[in-house]
């Protein structure tokens, strides 16, 4: 159980974040939940509710440093510390290495490495405090057999797996656990990229071993917060793929 806990979430207004949020609300932390759109963690916020815990719904945009710690300091203001951060928020540039542009290049990095990298330093004396838990989201497409049309997209998310293990590498001493996920999960992004690449979709559904795409919630949110949990205690420092065993990660 997480009873009392307090966890972040970027992105958690919808999608995977969101069913991390109530998957965590469920095991009783209180959630803050932060997203570009401030309409949209206000209906999570609502939904989290429901589970019977609190709820802190805030606007964020994970390329900001000064909202990343807004954030925090709302955070901590609210309710007193911080037991569990989540980076979830990302911005995706699909194209070949010709097609995305320089711009498209730095809001992935920005959204990407650069807001996990400097959340989880703003987190690290809450972190510290409470020995608390950094769960970060990384991306099978890292180990895709073939990553044309995928090469920035995987090279922000193996950024991201390499922050991940320096933090719990460098912060195990102060009983903080970092672990990272590579989560299939039916967001409204792979959602929006199977209706507009029908023929891939199937083949790539068809190569899923248990044959489905993820709950965000039931699937991937229930398997995080079991991460955030005492049952996970002795987990650091590993990236694991919550993909029905598509990926062979070597």
């Amino acid at each position: 159980m997480l009873t009392g806990k307090t966890a972040l979430i970027t992105g958690g207004g919808q999608g995977v974040g969101q069913g991390i949020a109530l998957a965590l609300a469920a095991k009783g932390a209180n959630i803050v939940v932060t997203g570009r759109t401030l309409t949209k963690c206000e209906a999570s916020a609502e939904l989290i509710r429901e589970r019977d815990v609190k709820a802190l719904p805030l606007r964020c945009d994970v390329k900001s440093e000064s909202d990343l710690q807004d954030s925090i300091d709302k955070t901590i203001a609210e309710f007193g510390g911080l037991d569990i951060l989540v980076n979830n928020a990302q911005e995706v540039a699909r194209g070949t290495l010709m097609q995305v542009t320089d711009i498209q290049f730095l809001g992935s990095w920005e959204s990407g490495p650069l807001a996990t990298f400097r959340l989880m330093k703003m987190a690290y004396p809450h972190l510290k405090e409470s020995k608390g838990t950094v769960i970060n989201l990384c991306s099978s497409v890292m180990k895709r057999w073939d990553v044309g049309t995928y090469g920035v997209y995987a090279a922000v998310k193996a950024s991201i797996q390499q922050l991940t293990r320096a933090a719990a590498n460098e912060w195990g001493k102060d009983g903080i656990r970092v672990n990272a996920i590579m989560p299939h999960a039916k967001s409204p992004a792979l959602a929006g990229w199977m209706k507009a690449n029908p023929v891939e979709a199937e083949h790539f559904q068809a190569s899923i071993p248990l044959g489905y795409v993820g709950e965000c919630e039931e699937d991937i949110g229930a398997f995080v917060a079991m991460m955030c949990s005492d049952d996970a205690r002795y987990l650091s420092g590993q990236t694991i793929a919550l993909d029905g065993g598509q990926v062979f990660t070597g």
